[in-house]
């Protein structure tokens, strides 16, 4: 999808998404807004939004404001990915749902499953599926390299942390666009699947993403160095009774999200009267949107939603 601004510079609903809209608006169908994470495209969806098409509904990818069409274009030209906080992101999804006619499911993923909670706790949402979502600022940040250790008799009570890869710990990289190396990608996203597809993995779908997000939600910080950012993430306002269903799915090998993450994320989400499910998938990692077994968690998704939306 083209941007209608130039690089760097705030867009408006690019001409793809306007189309998509018109398309779910003009159809009597349910619309389905797919929200991607850090380091992926829209295009990471594809395969979801064909299935979640076949199934009846209408499905929209929306870009992040700085999105660019391929993966070519978006490795080539990382000025683009720099600037954009996590408000401006939620806002410009804010936008797009606000021109349907029809309340949407939102699904999102990682980064997108964070901004799939902030969305639906602002009653924009029919119902939702939350992926392996990025913390809001309330839960501490884990990276494991194993099983996490929980020790009730500490009051984080979450000990385990692994360090984050050296350019998300340079606050210098805080303005800029933040690849991620190779065996960066296969110890945070695809831990769980053997060598041959996180390489193609990575090849196929990671680009850079911009360290506005990481620094701003304390994505990849140990609780020292929180607060590095003095704008506040945007609240998930978990007892709206307008957020409607959610689901929640975890990965119980997932490095970047460790099920301790997910576990406290259902907590918070169970205060909301409406229903809330929660699914953990004990050998899936990170990658589990787009790995070879994509279709067992958007199948999982699917009758989720076909529960209350039609």
């Amino acid at each position: 999808m083209s941007s209608t601004g130039t690089l760097g510079e705030e867009r408006s609903i690019a001409e793809e998404e306007q189309r998509e809209i018109l398309r779910a608006n003009q159809s009597a169908s349910t619309p389905v807004v797919f929200v991607h994470g850090l380091w992926l495209l829209p295009s990471s969806w594809d395969r979801w939004a064909d299935l979640f098409r076949r199934a009846g509904y209408a499905t929209l990818t929306p870009g992040w404001p700085y999105d660019l069409e391929s993966l070519e274009e978006a490795k080539a030209k990382h000025e683009v990915f720099t600037g954009k906080s996590i408000e401006q992101v939620a806002e410009h999804f804010e936008q797009i749902i606000g021109r349907l006619i029809k309340r949407p499911v939102i699904i999102g993923h990682s980064f997108g499953g964070l901004l799939t909670q902030i969305l639906a706790g602002r009653g924009l949402a029919a119902a939702s599926v939350v992926i392996s979502p990025a913390r809001p600022r309330r839960v501490l940040p884990l990276f494991v390299s194993g099983a996490i250790t929980i020790d009730p008799t500490i009051p984080s009570k979450l000990v385990a942390l692994r360090p984050a890869p050296p350019e998300l710990r340079n606050t210098a990289t805080r303005h800029r666009a933040v690849p991620l190396k190779y065996d960066e990608f296969r110890r945070a996203f695809a831990n769980a699947v053997d060598e041959d597809q996180a390489k193609r993995l990575y090849e196929q779908f990671c680009v850079p993403a911009s360290s506005e997000e990481i620094f701003a939600d304390d994505f990849f910080q140990p609780t020292e160095a929180t607060n590095l950012d003095p704008r506040p993430a945007p609240e998930v306002h978990c007892t709206n009774p307008d957020r409607g269903p959610m689901l929640i799915i975890a990965g119980g090998k997932d490095h970047t999200v460790p099920i301790a993450i997910s576990r406290t994320e259902i907590k918070h989400e169970q205060a909301n009267e409406g229903a809330t499910k929660y699914i953990e998938l004990p050998d899936r990692d990170h990658a589990l949107v787009i790995d070879d077994n994509w279709q067992e968690v958007a199948e999982t998704a699917l009758k989720f939603v076909r529960r209350f939306v039609s």
